[in-house]
């Protein structure tokens, strides 16, 4: 498809979509064009994006989009007015509504009307999970249930085709080093936001670090994250190689979160040999599989009994990174993702 162009457009460049360029750019001219995920700069990036897509046009052959939202509703609409074709990529926020803990795009009237329009008039939707797509949420007992695009927007007609995560298990691998038992590690960005921080299920990771002050975490990803627990270390933003050595020096990857489409630090941890210990939604049940703890309500009595059981057990979890091998590979996600957009 040499010639012609896809425009990938998102709110925030993130190595999900770097990723994404690595898997299309051999078979396609791929152009990303990142918006933004400030409030105040919106009306900036809607000007300064419609002339991009109006400089482009000529060239391009289909529109892209990680996540439906503001940045979704220009590609969108150039779509249906010159009859090329506009994939969303659902990727988590876009499908939740939970006020009771600020988190997703259907608890603000604008982006709500943003999302709606997107998904109802784009070509295809590719969420990352099935949950995404409908879901009887139980996790938190104070959120709402009915979560995903079918309950959000219950007459969607837009195609639906699921395509999940997908890593380079040659890169994120088991190099065989000693792990400091009892030592968990979870990665997130922005977590200096308290509701964000929440969303990623920190307040639960505080609790079991309060609890076991002989136990060791490791928050990466945002190092102005606050933690009142001297047995927390927080670090920053990591390098890929960077990552690679913290996972590989950790017994267990913490994925808490409240709400959650498909995390790829879990996938990558669990590749790198961590056992995995994640909440009952989005894409972490079957990601984590039989390889470690889904916890299916938000407690810390469950959580600790769970993770004092799996210790004390002489029989070891299934090969996590085999999991992931098998399941979750990189080529597989490529040939789902080159198929769906005709490529």
């Amino acid at each position: 498809m040499r010639g012609k162009m896809i425009l990938y457009t998102f709110p925030v460049r993130t190595a999900f979509i770097d990723r994404d360029l690595e898997m299309i750019r051999p078979v396609a001219d791929i152009k990303p064009l990142e918006f933004t995920q400030s409030p105040v700069k919106l009306p900036f990036y809607f000007i300064l994006q419609f002339f991009q897509l109006l400089w482009f046009l000529p060239r391009t052959s289909h529109y892209l989009c990680f996540f439906g939202g503001y940045h979704s509703v220009l590609p969108v609409w150039f779509g249906k007015m010159f009859g090329k074709r506009c994939t969303i990529q659902a990727g988590g926020t876009d499908c939740i509504n939970m006020p009771e803990i600020g988190y997703g795009n259907f608890r603000k009237k604008w982006l709500r009307i943003a999302t709606v329009y997107s998904f109802k008039n784009c070509s295809l939707i590719l969420p990352v999970t099935e949950a995404l797509v409908k879901q009887d949420y139980s996790y938190d007992s104070q959120i709402n249930s009915k979560q995903g695009l079918l309950n959000l927007i219950p007459d969607l007609k837009t195609p639906i085709q699921v395509i999940p995560n997908g890593f380079d298990t040659d890169f994120w691998r088991d190099l065989g080093k000693i792990r400091k038992p009892f030592s968990f590690i979870s990665v997130a960005t922005g977590t200096s936001n308290p509701s964000r921080a929440m969303v990623k299920g920190y307040d639960l990771i505080e609790q079991l670090a309060a609890l076991h002050p002989d136990w060791t975490f490791t928050l990466l990803g945002d190092s102005n994250y606050f933690s009142p627990n001297q047995n927390v270390q927080v670090l920053g933003k990591m390098k890929p190689a960077e990552l690679l050595d913290h996972y590989n020096s950790h017994q267990f990857y913490l994925q808490l979160s409240t709400s959650e489409g498909f995390p790829n630090a879990l996938g990558e941890a669990m590749a790198c040999g961590c056992v995995p210990i994640g909440s009952a939604v989005g894409a972490i049940p079957e990601i984590i599989g039989d390889t470690g703890i889904v916890l299916h309500e938000k407690s810390l009595e469950t959580l600790d009994s769970e993770l004092i059981q799996i210790t004390a057990s002489s029989k070891p979890p299934t090969s996590a990174s085999n999991r992931i091998r098998v399941f979750f590979s990189f080529s597989n996600r490529k040939k789902l993702l080159v198929e769906a957009l005709s490529l």
